[in-house]
C-alpha cells in the first residue's frame, strides 16, 4: 500500500556554500592645509568607517561583516593618498581565519602612495584557526618621495581558550615598488603543524605569534636607532622579541611573541615609540 523507497539523486550536485565576497577602497588628498577623504568605496562584506579625528593623522576602519574568513571568501582592500596627504588605515578588530571546508581564503591589499605623502597601513592581528586556509597579498606602489609603514601580524589559535591548532595553511605575500622600481619582495609560507615548524631556535623559538613590519621612506635609515629603542622599551615592558635593520631606505622589523597578548601589547609600545604617536583608538579597545 505504501513505498518507503528512497528517491534518487544521481544526477543532483553538491550544494554550492555561500562565501563572503567584499571591497572596499578609499582615497585621501590634501586641500587647505589638511588631509580630507577623497574617495570612498564599499561593496559587500566589506565596510569602511571614518570615525572623526581631532588629532593626527585621519583613520579609516575596515570592519568585516561576515565575522571571519573561511575556504573561499575573499576580500579586496585598496587605499591610496594623494601629494601632501598623510592617512592612517587599520581594522576595527582582529580578523579571524576559520576551518576550511575547501579552498583558501584570499585578502589582497593594494596600496598607492603619491609624492610627498605618507600611509600607515596598521591592521590589527590576524588569528588562525585549527585547519584554516589563507592566502594574503600586499601590493604597494610608492612616489619617489612618498612614505609607507605597513604591519602585519598572525597569532596561531588561541590557546588561553583551551584550543589546539594542529594544522593551518597560511601564505602572506608583500611586493612594494617605488617609481616603478622593486624595493621590497617577501613571501611566508606555513604549511602544516606550527607547533613543528615553530619551535625551531631559528624560526619562533616555541612563539605563536609573529608580525612583519616595514618602513618604506627616503629617511628610513636614518630611523634605526629610534626603531631598535622602541624594540628595547617594547622587550622590557612585554617580553616582546624581534630584530631591525634598515637598507636602501627600507626599514625592516621582525617580531615574535609566546602568546597573541604578548604580541599586541609589544606591539602597541613599539609602535606608540616609533611613531611618536599614540595609536588608532579602536587598537585600544
Amino acid at each position: 500500500m505504501y513505498r518507503f523507497d528512497e528517491p534518487e539523486f544521481k544526477d543532483r550536485s553538491a550544494p554550492v556554500l555561500q562565501r563572503a565576497r567584499g571591497e572596499a577602497r578609499v582615497a585621501f588628498k590634501r586641500k587647505e592645509g589638511r588631509t580630507r577623504l577623497q574617495d570612498l568605496f564599499q561593496s559587500g562584506s566589506a565596510k569602511m568607517r571614518l570615525p572623526r579625528i581631532y588629532t593626527g593623522a585621519p583613520t579609516a576602519v575596515l570592519i568585516n561583516t561576515a565575522g571571519g574568513l573561511t575556504g573561499g571568501d575573499r576580500m579586496i582592500y585598496r587605499a591610496a593618498t594623494q601629494m601632501g596627504a598623510h592617512a592612517i588605515v587599520t581594522t576595527q578588530t582582529a580578523e579571524r581565519a576559520y576551518r576550511s571546508s575547501g579552498g583558501a581564503a584570499t585578502v589582497s591589499a593594494d596600496l598607492a602612495v603619491s609624492s610627498e605623502s605618507r600611509l600607515e597601513w596598521l591592521p590589527q592581528e590576524t588569528i588562525l584557526f585549527d585547519r584554516s586556509a589563507l592566502a594574503r597579498s600586499l601590493t604597494a606602489d610608492l612616489a619617489g618621495t612618498a612614505g609607507l609603514l605597513c604591519l602585519e601580524a598572525v597569532v596561531i589559535g588561541r590557546p588561553a581558550m583551551g584550543e589546539v591548532v594542529e594544522h593551518v595553511q597560511f601564505s602572506d605575500r608583500w611586493r612594494i615598488r617605488r617609481d616603478g622600481k622593486l624595493v621590497y619582495a617577501d613571501d611566508i609560507r606555513l604549511h602544516g603543524n606550527p607547533s613543528e615548524v615553530f619551535k625551531g631556535p631559528a624560526t619562533a623559538n616555541g612563539g605563536t605569534a609573529f608580525a612583519t613590519l616595514i618602513d618604506c621612506d627616503p629617511a628610513a635609515e636614518e630611523r634605526l636607532s629610534r626603531a631598535r629603542e622602541a624594540l628595547e622599551a617594547a622587550h622590557r615592558s612585554s617580553g616582546l622579541a624581534g630584530g631591525c635593520s634598515a637598507w636602501n631606505g627600507v626599514l625592516t622589523a621582525r617580531f615574535v611573541a609566546s602568546d597573541g597578548r604578548t604580541l599586541k601589547q609589544g606591539l602597541s609600545a613599539f609602535l606608540t615609540h616609533y611613531r611618536d604617536a599614540q595609536l588608532p583608538r579602536v587598537w585600544q579597545i
